[in-house]
């Protein structure tokens, strides 16, 4: 079987991929340090697989760590996951995600170079975009000033990416723009797995459900959308690992010095609050929120085209946003079942 080298794989939307890989007929070698994931997430995936997933405990900015790896395995393609996302902190830590997420993929292509792997498929962001002018967003829209240095990092690597594959080194390189994933394996074995406060929207809900924390804060009702919420496009995690997957057949089959970029997404958007009442519908739960003042670094409204991934690589969301939210509350109760 073809390795594929996964950092940051023990994470939320690395462990769903590497499902995703081993159900395509690859296998997956996960890099994870576990600073924003845990180890239990190498049983789940034992769980669902029926087999160990190989997995280096590690840091993608560790020169000897990564060598080690890349001489250890021959290596079909990679897919670079690891990075800090939280957008918030990102603004009160700037200094952490630049040199975080910026010196992994460095790190990364030096190595990559090196042992020659030309098949990257590299996890962007839709915060590229910014507060884009016209809605929905496609490949081609400016990107424009990011609101967080999170997304400002992400908007780096997607350069440092277009002058490696212009300096002419054998190099096949997709970066995938994600919208919002949520969801979690349909089996409850694996799924978002914040440590500490949740920075993300559906956490949050499922964790406040649950008991964990004692309410929820909407942030900002008074932006220009139907109820005043934010909106996002909300993609289930498997709908986007298994785009990962099609993304790295899809650059086999290609050229030598290749590069191209791709939205994934659902290609419709919700607001926080329609996220809100929608889970309060699947799972039984009502739900304890308030509005709060607006959070620094948020857009106010953002969704996908996605008429390019759907026509280029055969992909299109095939959860909605039901099925998602069902599948992270299923997530949570398990959790509380393990105590």
């Amino acid at each position: 079987m073809k390795k594929i080298l996964i950092t940051g794989g023990a994470g939320y939307i690395g462990s769903h991929t590497a499902v995703s890989l081993v159900e395509a007929g690859f296998e997956p070698i996960i890099i994870d340090n576990f600073s924003n994931s845990e180890k239990s997430v190498l049983a789940g995936l034992k769980n669902i697989l029926g087999k160990e997933v190989v997995c280096y405990e590690g840091d993608c900015i560790d020169r000897d760590m990564m060598e080690r790896i890349f001489s250890e395995n021959d290596f079909k393609g990679v897919i670079h996951f690891a990075a800090f996302k939280a957008v918030g902190e990102s603004t009160q830590l700037p200094l952490k995600y630049y040199s975080n997420n910026i010196d992994s993929l460095l790190i990364l292509l030096e190595k990559m170079a090196k042992y020659g792997v030309k098949d990257l498929v590299f996890s962007s962001s839709c915060t590229v975009y910014g507060q884009p002018d016209e809605l929905p967003v496609s490949e081609y829209t400016p990107r424009k000033e990011a609101e967080s240095p999170y997304g400002n990092s992400k908007k780096i690597c997607e350069d440092i990416l277009r002058d490696y594959f212009k300096s002419g080194v054998n190099s096949r390189i997709i970066s995938l723009r994600y919208f919002n994933p949520v969801g979690a394996h349909p089996s409850g074995e694996i799924g978002e797995l914040p440590l500490g406060v949740p920075s993300n929207l559906v956490p949050f809900i499922t964790q406040t459900a649950a008991g964990l924390r004692e309410k929820l804060t909407v942030f900002g009702d008074d932006y220009d959308t139907p109820d005043g919420s934010c909106i996002r496009d909300y993609i289930h995690v498997m709908d986007l690992a298994d785009a990962h997957v099609k993304a790295l057949e899809f650059l086999f089959n290609q050229k030598d010095n290749f590069y191209d970029i791709f939205n994934v997404g659902t290609g419709n958007g919700n607001t926080v609050l329609e996220v809100i009442h929608t889970f309060e519908k699947v799972s039984k739960q009502k739900l304890n929120y308030s509005i709060g003042p607006r959070r620094p670094g948020d857009v106010e409204k953002v969704w996908a085209n996605t008429e390019k991934i759907n026509s280029y690589l055969g992909w299109k969301a095939k959860y909605s946003l039901e099925d998602s939210l069902r599948d992270s509350w299923n997530w949570q109760q398990k959790l509380r079942e393990r105590g």
